[in-house]
C-alpha cells in the first residue's frame, strides 16, 4: 500500500479526527527529512478533492452526503452547476451569490445547503475552489479613458476582466484578445488580468476561428523541436522497413475519400470467394512504426489527444510530414500498413481473420462522390472514372448491405441527422450553407470501419490483453423514462423498464420521414450516455455491440496508435507480463484523457459551426423562411431550417398573444386564443437578429 493510500484510510477512519499536517506527520513516524515529500502528498489529495483543509488547518475527508467534489459548469447571469466527480450523483445548483469567486470549468468543493425533492437539483455554496481552469481568457477588448476590460468570448463566464492601464499591451478597442488573469474573482470583484496576446478585429479573416482555437486551449502550432523531428522523417520505405511484413503490393488495395482530403489513412482490398464469403481487406497506414512510445512525437500526440477540424483548417494531431506525407496512403507508393483480412459470409459473421504487419502499393485514389454517382445512378462519367475497379465496387456494395442488414437485425441504431457544410469564401465568410449528403459511398467505408474495429476488439478481448475499447453505456432508467414521457404526446411508446437498443432502433424507423423525426432523434440522443474510451470492456449500446474499438484512424485518434502498438508488440511476441501491468496502468489515463480532448475538439467544433451560422444570417435580417418547430422552452420556440440553421423565436416576439409553455402537453400555448404550437410543426418566419459573438439566431413568425 502506497503512502498515499494509507494517509486515506488513516483519515476516513472511524478513529480518525480531524488532525493539521504536523499531527499527521507524528502519526506515519515519517522521518523529518521526508517531510516536504509527505506535505505534498497531503496537498494533491486536497487538491484532488479526496481530503479538504478546514478554516483551522485541520484535514478531514470528504465521504458525507453535504460535501460534493466536482466541475463548476457556469452561467452568463452568475449561478452556476457543480458536476460531481463521482458517478451516480445529480448535479447542484449553485446561486450566484453563493459562488465564492469562483469560475466555469473550475474544480471546487460544495456544500449542499438545501435538499430538493425528487427531480430537482439540490441547493448549495462552494466552500473551495481546488484548481482555476482559466488562466488565460479569450475575448473582446474595451477601452475606457482610465481602464481596460474584457468581455469573455465563453457566456459561460459570468465576469468581465479588469484590465489597468499600464496592461492593456498593443490591444485597440475592439480587438480580440488573450487576457492573463493576475488575480481571481472575489465577491463582488471582478477578476483582474492582462493582455497577452493581440488576435485582431473581429472582421479580419481568421481571427474569429483563431479566437475559439484559443478559447479552447487548442495546440495550434507545433512546437520547434517536434518540427525539427518531423522535418527529418524519411519520406519514403526502406528495404529494413520491410523486413518481416507480409507483401501485399501486388493485391488491388484502393483508397475512397473527399476530394480535399490529404490524410488518408485507410485503403480497402475485396475479393468474392468461390464458396460464396467475401475476402475483405482494411489496410491502415502504420503510424506507430514511426511514432515510438514515449517520444517527443508521441508526447506531443498523446497531449493533443486528437485532430480537430475547425471549417477552413485542421488542427492537426501529427505534423504533416507524417499525415500527409509517408503516413498518408498516397496511390502508386509503397505504404506500411497494419491489414485486417476478413473472411465475411452472406450472413455478415466474420468465420475467419488475420492481423498482420504490411505493406501495400495503393493503385487508385477514389473519391466518394464519383463512386456515390456510379453506384447509385450508374452515372456514365463515374463509371467511365472508375472503369478498373468496378466489380470491386459492386462487391462492396453488396458485401455493405449485408453488414448493415446484420447491424439492424441486432438492433443498432442508426442516427441520421443531417450534417451541415458550410462554404466559405476567400476572406472567411460563408456564402453558402446547406445539408450535407450521407451518401451510399461514406455509408460502404462506415461499415468496414465498423467490421474492423469490432473484429479487432473481439480478438483483444478474448486474448486478455490490455486494450482500449470504445464504449457506449447503457443509458440511465430515469432519462429513458422522461423521454418515454416525451414521446407519449406524440402517440410512440417504450415498452418495459429494460430497454433493448433494438427497442429504440424500432422507434427511430417509425419516426423516419415524419415532421418529428429531427426533434425525437435528437431528445434520444440527449437521452443516452456519451461513448468514451476506457480500459475496461463494456458494451457499445448505440451499436448494440459487445466490443468495440478505434482501430482505422491513428493519424487522427491517439487510441487508435495506442492499440497498434498493441497489436504490434504481440504480433511480436514482445507483450510481456512487465509490459502488460505498464498497459494495465497507463491506460487508464490515456483512455481519461482522450475522452477529454475528443470532447473539447466536438464543442470547439460546434462552437465554430455555430459562430459561422450566426454569421451567415446576419446579413440576412429581414427575409422570410420556412422552417419547422425543433425545441420548446419555458422561454420561447427554435425553429430549424432546411439548411440546417435553427433560431430562436422569444416570446417577446410574438406580439398576437401572451404565450406559455405547457411542460406536461409539451406545447406552447397562448392565454386569449388558445393557438397552439408543437414541435415539428412548418412555421414561416422572419429573421430578426443575428449575433455572430454570442452564436445566436433570432426568428419571428409570420403568418
Amino acid at each position: 500500500m502506497t503512502i498515499r493510500e494509507k494517509i486515506l484510510e488513516f483519515v476516513n477512519s472511524e478513529e480518525y479526527s480531524p488532525m493539521i499536517k504536523e499531527e499527521i506527520l507524528v502519526q506515519f513516524e515519517i522521518d523529518y527529512s521526508m517531510k516536504k515529500e509527505f506535505y505534498k502528498i497531503l496537498n494533491d489529495l486536497e487538491k484532488e478533492g479526496l481530503l479538504i483543509k478546514t478554516a483551522n488547518e485541520k484535514y478531514v475527508p470528504i465521504n458525507n452526503d453535504y460535501l460534493i467534489v466536482g466541475k463548476l459548469q457556469g452561467n452568463e447571469r452568475g449561478f452556476g452547476f457543480v458536476i460531481p466527480d463521482e458517478k451516480g450523483k445529480d448535479d447542484v445548483f449553485i446561486p450566484a451569490e453563493n459562488m465564492l469567486g469562483a469560475m466555469h470549468g473550475d474544480r471546487v468543493v460544495a456544500n449542499i445547503l438545501k435538499k430538493s425533492p425528487e427531480g430537482r437539483r439540490d441547493e448549495g455554496e462552494i466552500i473551495r475552489i481546488l484548481s482555476r481552469e482559466n488562466q488565460f481568457i479569450v475575448g473582446t477588448f474595451e477601452e475606457n479613458k482610465s481602464f481596460g476590460f474584457l468581455i469573455p468570448d465563453d457566456q459561460k463566464i459570468a465576469y468581465d476582466v479588469f484590465i489597468p492601464k499600464g496592461s492593456f499591451g498593443d490591444a485597440k478597442n475592439g480587438h480580440k484578445v488573450v487576457v492573463e488573469i493576475k488575480s481571481w474573482p472575489e465577491p463582488r470583484r471582478n477578476p483582474e488580468g492582462k493582455v497577452v496576446e493581440v488576435l485582431g478585429y473581429i472582421d479580419e479573416k481568421g481571427t474569429d476561428i483563431l479566437s475559439i482555437i484559443r478559447q479552447f486551449k487548442l495546440p495550434e502550432e507545433f512546437p520547434e523541436r517536434i518540427k525539427d523531428i518531423a522535418t527529418n522523417i524519411e519520406q519514403e520505405i526502406s528495404p529494413k522497413d520491410m523486413e518481416g511484413r507480409t507483401d501485399l503490393r501486388d493485391l488491388k488495395t484502393f483508397t475512397i475519400d473527399g476530394p480535399d482530403a490529404k490524410d488518408l489513412d485507410d485503403a480497402i482490398s475485396i475479393e468474392a470467394l468461390e464458396n460464396g464469403n467475401y475476402s475483405l481487406g482494411v489496410h491502415i497506414a502504420d503510424v506507430a512504426h514511426y511514432i515510438k512510445e514515449n517520444s517527443p512525437l508521441d508526447k506531443e500526440a498523446l497531449n493533443r489527444g486528437n485532430s480537430v477540424y475547425l471549417i477552413d483548417r485542421v488542427v492537426p494531431m501529427l505534423p504533416k510530414e507524417l499525415s500527409n506525407g509517408i503516413c498518408s496512403l498516397n496511390p502508386n507508393e509503397d505504404r506500411l500498413t497494419l491489414s485486417v483480412i476478413m473472411e465475411i459470409n452472406k450472413n455478415g459473421n466474420v468465420v475467419n481473420h488475420k492481423i498482420l504487419e504490411s505493406v501495400i502499393n495503393s493503385k487508385a485514389r477514389l473519391i466518394y462522390d464519383d463512386v456515390s454517382d456510379y453506384l447509385e445512378n450508374e452515372d456514365e462519367a463515374a463509371k467511365e472514372k472508375l472503369i478498373n475497379l468496378l466489380p470491386e465496387l459492386d462487391n462492396m456494395l453488396e458485401l455493405a448491405q449485408i453488414l448493415n442488414d446484420k447491424r439492424d437485425k441486432r438492433g443498432s441504431i442508426d442516427f441520421d441527422f443531417p450534417e451541415t457544410m458550410i462554404i466559405l469564401d476567400d476572406e472567411g465568410i460563408p456564402v453558402e450553407i446547406k445539408k450535407m449528403d450521407r451518401r451510399i459511398a461514406n455509408r460502404m467505408i462506415e461499415e468496414f470501419m465498423l467490421v474492423t474495429n469490432e473484429t479487432v476488439a473481439e480478438e483483444y478481448f478474448w486474448a486478455e490483453i490490455p486494450f482500449l475499447y470504445r464504449i457506449h453505456e447503457e443509458p440511465s432508467e430515469d432519462k429513458l423514462a422522461n423521454f418515454a414521457k416525451f414521446i407519449h404526446n406524440f402517440g410512440y411508446r417504450l415498452k418495459g423498464k429494460e430497454i433493448h437498443p433494438k427497442e429504440l432502433q424500432l422507434l427511430t424507423k417509425e419516426i423516419k420521414g415524419k415532421k418529428e423525426e429531427i426533434v425525437i432523434s435528437t431528445l434520444l440522443l440527449r437521452s443516452l450516455r456519451k461513448a468514451k474510451y476506457s480500459s475496461e470492456p463494456d458494451v457499445h449500446f448505440g451499436l448494440a455491440s459487445k466490443y468495440y474499438s478505434h482501430f482505422t484512424a491513428p493519424i487522427r485518434r491517439y487510441p487508435d496508435l495506442v492499440i497498434h502498438r498493441i497489436i504490434k508488440d504481440n504480433l511480436k511476441g514482445k507483450l510481456s507480463i512487465d509490459k502488460q501491468r505498464i498497459l494495465e496502468d497507463r491506460l487508464p489515463e490515456i483512455a481519461d484523457h482522450t475522452s477529454m480532448t475528443e470532447r473539447r475538439a466536438e464543442e470547439a467544433e460546434r462552437e465554430v459551426e455555430d459562430m459561422k451560422k450566426a454569421q451567415y444570417m446576419s446579413d440576412k435580417i429581414g427575409e422570410k423562411y420556412e422552417g419547422i418547430i425543433s425545441s420548446l422552452t419555458s422561454f420561447g420556440i427554435f425553429v430549424q431550417l432546411e439548411n440546417t440553421i435553427e433560431g430562436l423565436v422569444h416570446f417577446s416576439n410574438m406580439l398576437d398573444d401572451y404565450y406559455n409553455f405547457d411542460e406536461e402537453n409539451y406545447y406552447i400555448i397562448g392565454e386569449r386564443s388558445k393557438k397552439i404550437y408543437r414541435l415539428g410543426d412548418t412555421v414561416n418566419i422572419e429573421v430578426v437578429g443575428a449575433d455572430p459573438l454570442k452564436r445566436n439566431i433570432d426568428f419571428a413568425l409570420i403568418d
